[in-house]
């Protein structure tokens, strides 16, 4: 078994060597033809709004990590500066190998490994409507979303991240208060540091490697976003102490326009279904001295999720899966040009306990930890390390396909990246499993390791 998997990992990694080149110079070219001839700024709706350029809103010019500054302008409700166009758009074009693409049966897990692809692309419509009411608003089409029958891929059109705010602020000689209200559509997508689930590391991944990242995810993580709708309160008071209640319910009805491309009953994109209400609590202490400043923080969320009938219509009456994710996160910055440093951490804790028996067995718990440092020098080269673990109970119905039945999987992601431009980025970034759905080797019962689903995944990043 060694022998075959070392033999067959060495001809796809020479491969893509002999490639990568070719590849990078690919990206490279298409990074001429889409450089503006004018100065770059930031985002550019938020851009022209304000006339800053990247690095007043974004740490080191790195979308989409936020200065202080830059979350001032998000929890003043993105009302800083002068309306605009407040149209603007983002692409990628990225190629994905990962070690071993073989399904052990002739076959590949990704059809796309290797290849140079137009990944996905985003329209924006954000910035000021008055003096108090702000958003952002966010379209994604993936062009590489499924396969037809016929083996043709197939694009999807959804919505992504939703914010709109009404703000207003008082202060004093003593004391300082902004406030809010906030309508989003993803748990902690109007958070404004990038701890949180939603703006969290990594920033960009691979979308087509034969495994992208972690096999299960908490519900924070990523299972409710773009599915459901919220609204929530919060204080920040003498920029020190940030206070959030918000409460969410499915994105249906009047409210699906933020579920725009996940419909109930829709084999590829179902709805998710909570039942009733679902709160969400934010807190956070920040400080700032000189060039430096931190957070620290903790979050919750509590949800009960409906079960999918074998159509993809919500069961009602039999109870649900119940999530309760408990949080803890930092984060520091250090901005002074041209030094940028930041370096983030989050752990959540998440039980379950599954009513209906269609996912779990019975009780169960997750622990997902990450933990991610970056350094970037006079806003154009930068190099990140994060590390990714993920914990939890032995389950036989929620993690069939691990040999162990456990998620247990932990990974390492070194990453480079070069901005030439301020709206332009070229990166190169590593996962290397350690572990994977509970071992290092035969995970999956069938020989397969840890370190099979290694992926090498270089971009381009542009916003215009």
């Amino acid at each position: 078994m060694s022998t075959s998997h070392s033999s067959l990992s060495m001809v796809g990694w020479r491969a893509f060597g002999w490639q990568f080149v070719k590849r990078l110079a690919t990206l490279i070219g298409l990074a001429g033809v889409l450089w503006p001839a004018t100065p770059a700024m930031a985002i550019p709706a938020f851009a022209r709004q304000t006339g800053q350029s990247c690095v007043a809103c974004h740490a080191g010019g790195q979308f989409p990590e936020l200065t202080p500054y830059g979350r001032m302008f998000k929890l003043t409700g993105y009302t800083i500066g002068e309306r605009g166009n407040p149209l603007a758009f983002m692409g990628v074009v990225d190629a994905t190998k990962t070690r071993n693409n073989s399904d052990g049966a002739g076959g590949f897990l990704s059809p796309e490994d290797g290849k140079v692809i137009a990944d996905f692309a985003s329209i924006f419509a954000g910035g000021k409507i008055n003096e108090h009411i702000g958003g952002f608003a966010q379209w994604t089409y993936g062009v590489h979303d499924r396969q037809s029958l016929s083996g043709n891929w197939e694009g999807h059109l959804g919505s992504d991240n939703f914010d709109l705010r009404y703000t207003d602020q008082t202060s004093d000689a003593d004391r300082s208060l902004i406030w809010g209200l906030t309508l989003n559509n993803n748990p902690s997508v109007q958070d404004v540091w990038n701890s949180s689930p939603a703006w969290g590391y990594p920033y960009i991944s691979s979308s087509t490697g034969a495994f992208a990242g972690l096999p299960v995810s908490t519900l924070l993580e990523g299972s409710l976003a773009q599915q459901v709708a919220g609204m929530g309160l919060y204080a920040y008071l003498n920029k020190s102490l940030y206070l959030e209640f918000s409460n969410y319910q499915t994105a249906k009805g009047f409210w699906s326009f933020l579920s725009l491309g996940n419909r109930t009953g829709d084999a590829n994109h179902p709805l998710t279904y909570i039942a009733g209400s679902s709160p969400y609590v934010r807190l956070a202490y920040t400080r700032e001295w000189g060039a430096q400043n931190i957070m620290l923080g903790a979050f919750g969320m509590q949800a009960s999720v409906l079960p999918l009938d074998a159509n993809n219509f919500p069961v009602f009456g039999q109870g649900g899966t119940r999530y309760r994710d408990l949080g803890v996160d930092a984060q520091y910055q250090y901005l002074l040009d041209p030094h940028t440093i930041s370096a983030q951490v989050r752990y959540i804790h998440e039980s379950i306990h599954d009513d209906t028996q269609t996912l779990y067995s019975g009780p169960a718990t997750l622990a997902s930890f990450r933990a991610k440092a970056s350094y970037v020098y006079q806003a154009r080269y930068g190099v990140s390390l994060a590390l990714t673990d993920l914990r939890g109970s032995a389950d036989s119905m929620a993690y069939a396909v691990s040999a162990n039945n456990l998620p247990n999987t932990r990974y390492w992601t070194p990453e480079i990246f070069w901005m030439p431009q301020q709206n332009l980025r070229i990166g190169l970034q590593y996962n290397r499993f350690s572990k994977y759905l509970g071992a290092s080797t035969n995970f999956d019962g069938n020989g397969r390791y840890a370190s099979d689903n290694n992926t090498t995944f270089l971009y381009l990043w542009f916003a215009l």
